[in-house]
């Protein structure tokens, strides 16, 4: 090999090396909710630019406690944090993505889609007052199906979790003696059933227990093949759900009306909307002491909100529409350094 050819060799080599040594790697941790897209987007990233997002998906609770106690780069939570509670903790919130949180169930010779479903009925499941299969409530809304007389085994999380939070507020909406008897929260008493950490624990009981019901985001009950339930919308109309309905919820969302973009979307109006839809929010020290790790946390959301819409389309998430990244990118610019200068 000539020196020149030796040279030239190196040099790659030591390029190769320095990108390596000085790639910015970040961490996140939070919503079991939007895990899908985030691996997906850290994947692609990984892949563009050689910097790593390393996110654990450990429920919105967590993640909350995690970005305040300064572990992590930035945490996730499917419930938004109040302006009050923001401005106490020093913390930026903005949404990430949008989805739907769907019911599921896994009942011998039922068709995925098949079973329809109000959200008082929802809520009388979940109080423990609608027990069997061929409940009479049940029944009134699905002529025509084979209905078994086996019990409801009812499935919730055990977790801190922002699914919860869309579920009860959901069913909090939809049947005043279920807002009496648990209302809604990231973790609240249930009445009956067993808990699943994470979406993941969820899916994986309702897939071994035949005569179970759950809430999982939508991602979850596609690649786990469960059969989810249409649900009865604000409209009056039986919808499924999928990326068309996520975004008719969507669609009229107002981002700057409520403090840190906090908008919930659940049972929102339109014909064609799923009525628990919602956002995932991420939350971010508006002080950082890393500057660069910050600076790199919003290189990643900017990259994906600008690359990322088809990888979100194909696992039924509704990305960012461009006016609000917009609002986002504004709100980005009020997150500094530790001298008070604007990282982004």
């Amino acid at each position: 090999m000539s020196f020149a050819k030796i040279s030239a060799a190196v040099v790659v080599a030591a390029s190769a090396f320095a990108s390596t040594a000085f790639a910015t790697d970040i961490t996140g941790a939070g919503a079991t909710f939007p895990y899908p897209i985030y691996a997906k987007w850290a994947d692609a990233y990984k892949k563009t630019t050689g910097n790593g997002m390393n996110y654990q998906s450990i429920g919105s609770g967590g993640g909350i406690k995690q970005i305040t106690a300064k572990t992590v780069d930035f945490g996730a939570s499917d419930m938004p944090m109040k302006a009050e509670d923001l401005q106490k903790n020093g913390l930026i919130q903005f949404p990430a993505i949008m989805g739907g949180v769907v019911p599921v169930y896994k009942l011998d010779g039922i068709k995925p889609g098949e079973l329809k479903f109000t959200g008082a009925l929802l809520a009388d499941i979940y109080l423990g007052k609608v027990t069997k299969w061929n409940d009479p409530a049940i029944v009134k809304l699905n002529p025509g199906v084979k209905l078994p007389s086996d019990e409801i085994a009812v499935v919730h999380r055990s977790d801190g979790s922002g699914t919860t939070f869309l579920w009860t507020n959901y069913l909090s909406k939809a049947s005043p003696a279920f807002k009496d008897a648990i209302g809604e929260g990231t973790s609240v008493k249930w009445p009956t059933g067993v808990g699943g950490k994470g979406n993941e624990g969820v899916a994986s009981f309702v897939q071994k227990i035949n005569g179970s019901i759950g809430y999982v985001e939508y991602a979850y009950a596609k690649q786990n093949k469960l059969a989810h339930g249409q649900v009865q919308n604000k409209g009056g109309k039986f919808v499924q759900p999928d990326d068309l309905t996520f975004k008719a919820a969507a669609a009229g969302a107002d981002w700057k009306s409520v403090p840190g973009m906090g908008v919930v979307l659940t049972d929102q109006a339109g014909a064609d909307s799923w009525p628990i839809t919602g956002a995932s929010f991420i939350l971010v020290h508006q002080k950082q002491d890393k500057a660069e790790s910050g600076r790199e946390v919003l290189k990643f959301f900017e990259w994906s909100f600008k690359n990322g819409a088809k990888m979100a389309d194909e696992l039924d998430y509704v990305p960012m529409p461009d006016p609000v990244v917009k609002e986002i990118q504004a709100v980005w610019k009020g997150i500094t350094d530790s001298n008070g200068k604007s990282l982004y």
